[in-house]
């Protein structure tokens, strides 16, 4: 990383430097004009904070639990396909630094690691994300060795009816490029050769990667082009009778952005939701998570747990949110620009700068506790209904 990470911002810029550009557009990047992008992480800057003066904060407890297991900061590592093209074994790199600061992992279908090793490598949880690439019984089969492994909870991402408009991806010729035709990739093949020391470590761990964890009929699913796999692979709420009939432990519905899809999520069994608009990478246009977030907690009314992603860059950001009654939030972006930048390490310090980040505030808004954040702790623009 050279010079020490100040902030999740400097991460970035670490990993800008050392990746491929096709590769850390991947994590970078969003859908079409990328307005939602900015928009989950400008949205914080809307929320002020009413902080206790004069109050005596010594310490602050960040414990609290997700679905009945008890975690030591309120924020979960989120799936991120393709993590092992970061750096080598990323996910299971990524679940061992999770677990060594006593929170969990989610592997993403689209890893480049199985979900054995990736338990393996790490002491804390491990959820499974799911995505019904190849069909039914395909997934099933791979729910039934995240079960096996050892994961305590199964992630149904429900936004992905198409995969988004990535206009980066194309630019950089990602099709082209996972395509295997020499001819059609090498006019894009420059921006890997100008980072010598990625494209070592990348052949060292195999070369592009395949998806281990979806398994067909001749073998794990070779890395391509998602789009197509995603639009066949479209789950519905009918979905989740098979899927909770399969699984013996919590769902959770991850992509809920409304009041109605939360209502939804409870009527056909989910245990928990996320607030997600997947970090801005499908739908353009649509409100930032934390925009919706009060509008879901009001539909859900206690009756499950609710979790948030998507923009979150700071641990104030995390604050905000748990202020307005997520239970916890779940990092993506700002814990793989550290993988990206430095493999565990890089890991590492984004947890540690996001939890020092959120020690600070509670200490400067006088909260000695996560229980004891409520709205009080913040003030919402006139515009937000309240």
């Amino acid at each position: 990383m050279g010079r020490i990470a100040v902030n999740v911002a400097d991460l970035r810029i670490a990993a800008k430097k050392r990746l491929p550009r096709a590769v850390f557009d991947y994590i970078d990047g969003g859908a079409d004009a990328e307005w939602t992008l900015r928009e989950n992480s400008r949205v914080f800057d809307d929320v002020m904070f009413r902080p206790r003066s004069a109050v005596a904060t010594m310490s602050c407890d960040l414990r609290t639990t997700v679905l009945g297991e008890s975690i030591e900061l309120p924020f979960v590592l989120a799936p991120v396909g393709s993590s092992r093209m970061f750096y080598p074994r990323g996910e299971e790199v990524a679940a061992r630094a999770a677990g060594e600061a006593g929170t969990i992992y989610t592997l993403s279908t689209l890893s480049g690691c199985a979900v054995r090793d990736v338990k393996a490598a790490t002491r804390g949880p491990l959820w499974y994300q799911l995505y019904v690439i190849g069909g039914r019984d395909v997934a099933l089969a791979a729910m039934e060795r995240a079960k096996g492994s050892g994961c305590t909870a199964l992630v149904v991402t429900i936004d992905t009816p198409v995969a988004g408009m990535r206009e980066r991806d194309i630019r950089n010729g990602v099709k082209e490029l996972v395509s295997g035709a020499p001819f059609a990739m090498f006019p894009y093949t420059f921006q890997f050769l100008a980072r010598p020391r990625w494209l070592a470590g990348y052949l060292r761990d195999g070369g592009l990667m395949k998806f281990p964890n979806i398994v067909l009929k001749d073998g794990p699913m070779p890395y391509a082009d998602v789009g197509a796999a995603l639009e066949q692979a479209m789950v519905c709420w009918d979905d989740f009778k098979w899927i909770r009939e399969a699984w013996p432990g919590p769902v959770i519905a991850k992509g809920v952005h409304t009041a109605d899809d939360a209502r939804r999520a409870i009527d056909h069994g989910a245990a928990a939701v996320i607030v997600s608009n997947h970090g801005g990478r499908q739908l353009d246009g649509v409100a930032p998570t934390l925009r919706v977030l009060p509008e879901v907690i009001e539909a859900v009314n206690g009756q499950i747990e609710v979790l948030l992603d998507s923009g979150i860059r700071r641990g104030s950001d995390i604050v905000k949110a748990l202020c307005l009654g997520a239970r916890a939030v779940l990092i993506g972006r700002a814990y793989a620009y550290g993988l990206g930048a430095a493999g565990g390490a890089g890991v590492t310090r984004a947890i540690d700068i996001l939890r020092a980040d959120i020690i600070r505030t509670m200490k400067l808004l006088g909260c000695a506790s996560l229980g004891d954040l409520d709205p009080s702790f913040i003030e919402l623009p006139a515009t937000w209904p309240r």
